[in-house]
């Protein structure tokens, strides 16, 4: 019984002091954003990284999402004769709650990953160690410009997801179930607002600032050779999405709050 206990606490220990050190980490990297030389051309580089070349896995994800959500409530409209409100159902369950979860997942499964084992095996390479060496910051270097990078990229290709999960529900809707294109339209126009359309782009800009967070100080502190790298990206996959859904949930809280009192 004591044993569980101290095993307890030493784990609630070490979570502590993580939680503490990556929120050192963030702050380090917040005040780097603003101090020169702003390296504008590694910016866009990353840019291009995160967000062009994962446009395609969203628009993808979004798609299928929204066809999903149309084919999955279609037979729960049908049975309350109130198919024609099918078009805003999906249009808000894409634009306020799938596409910036989706997008905040794919980015981490493949920006996230990338990131970690970058800079982890620029860790035990000790290529960091020769930057500091330089007289470089390695975090204003390597960690700024990622940081950007999502935050810029996250809020842009969760709109693209919006798009593509909202035309592939329509096709699905109209050309597969049935629906009538006139009130799906209709009803999707006069139930969803830009207040919803803004929700979801704020929700991914949070997400584009857990990913690249965590991705960094898991590849930036990675120990332990080829194994300790291997860890560091598993570690960064799985608690970033957590921290996703843990975002997502305080966010909605937070929202739904606001929207009750206002």
């Amino acid at each position: 019984m004591k044993s569980d206990s101290l095993r307890i606490l030493i784990m609630l220990i070490k979570f502590i002091n993580e939680l503490g050190n990556i929120t050192l980490f963030s702050l380090r990297t917040l005040i780097s954003i603003f101090t020169p030389p702003f390296r504008a051309r590694l910016i866009f580089q990353e840019m291009e990284f995160a967000g062009i070349k994962s446009f395609v896995v969203v628009c993808i994800a979004g798609a299928f999402a929204g066809m999903v959500v149309a084919l999955g409530s279609y037979v729960g409209f049908v049975k309350l004769g109130a198919e024609e409100w099918l078009g805003s159902t999906v249009a808000l369950a894409v634009v306020t709650q799938l596409a910036p979860v989706l997008t905040g997942f794919m980015v981490a499964a493949k920006v996230g990953a990338a990131y970690a084992a970058e800079l982890g095996t620029m860790r035990v390479t000790e290529q960091i160690d020769a930057l500091e060496v330089m007289a470089i910051d390695p975090i204003h270097y390597l960690v700024v410009p990622r940081f950007i990078a999502c935050i810029v990229m996250l809020p842009v290709l969760t709109v693209f997801c919006d798009a593509a999960g909202v035309l592939m529900g329509y096709v699905a809707s109209t050309k597969i179930l049935g629906v009538n294109p006139g009130s799906y339209i209709e009803n999707t126009i006069q139930v969803v607002e830009f207040s919803d359309i803004l929700r979801g782009i704020l929700r991914a800009a949070t997400f584009g600032f857990l990913i690249p967070v965590v991705a960094c100080y898991k590849g930036f502190y990675a120990r332990g050779g080829a194994k300790g790298v291997g860890n560091a990206v598993t570690e960064t996959v799985v608690i970033s999405l957590i921290s996703i859904l843990i975002d997502n949930y305080v966010f909605t809280t937070i929202f739904n709050y606001l929207i009750f009192w206002s």
